[in-house]
């Protein structure tokens, strides 16, 4: 593929910086560089354009560099809140982003961040403070506090009794004495002995006057004969 080479009058991420002298595909730069005034071609007359592109790109790059210092003071004071969804574990329904949090800075903050600008070493997927890398500017060192949080409701955790020494000991005494009471009934019972504080809730029965013996009756009945 023939390649041309051209200066750049415009900063194009991963290829240069205006008055640059690059070299790409002449498809490349006929079809799109030139009709988007993005570059020139190399020619003499254009060379003396180069001065005066660097002198605009030197403008050009002090001012990123004091916007993005002062952009990254500003976000060191922050702390982004995002809301997810998460299981009744706690663990979330898929991952956060770059994009969702740039969205998050535009959202809360009104700060416009490109999300190439977020750097994560890899999604997150749990809830809580996270530290992020910011990549404002080659010479601007920024984080970024991202506090996640989970939009499901945490249910109340149940209230466990506590048992301590004096309790264990009580609730043993009680569970012995239970043992021990049950097994003097059973006692009881097999040999025919009544609990007396059961019989004394019972009514007392009034004894029956005492039957005349055998011969006493047949004496009174003779003497009633006689009599007669």
């Amino acid at each position: 593929m023939a390649k041309t080479e051209v200066i750049l009058i415009q900063n194009i991420v991963g290829l240069g910086g205006e008055s640059d002298l690059v070299k790409v595909s002449a498809g490349y730069a006929r079809n799109y560089l030139f009709p988007q005034g993005l570059a020139v071609p190399l020619t003499s007359s254009n060379k003396r354009r180069i001065e005066a592109l660097k002198k605009r790109r030197g403008e050009r790059e002090a001012h990123e560099f004091n916007t993005m210092s002062e952009l990254s003071k500003s976000i060191s004071k922050l702390i982004a809140v995002l809301q997810v969804k998460t299981g009744d574990d706690g663990k979330m329904f898929g991952s956060v982003t770059a994009g969702m949090i740039a969205d998050q800075l535009k959202t809360q903050f009104d700060i416009a961040l490109d999300k190439r600008k977020i750097h994560l070493e890899h999604p997150i997927k749990t809830i809580g403070e996270h530290d992020i890398e910011l990549r404002l500017h080659a010479e601007v060192p920024a984080r970024l506090k991202l506090r996640i949080e989970s939009t499901t409701p945490v249910a109340a955790p149940v209230e466990a009794r506590t048992v301590g020494p004096a309790t264990r000991e009580k609730d043993g005494a009680a569970k012995t004495e239970s043992r021990g009471h049950k097994r003097a009934e059973r006692v009881n019972e097999e040999k025919g002995v009544v609990d007396e504080s059961e019989t004394s809730s019972r009514p007392e029965k009034k004894p029956r006057a005492a039957r005349p013996e055998k011969g006493e009756r047949q004496g009174k009945q003779e003497r009633a004969e006689k009599a007669e």
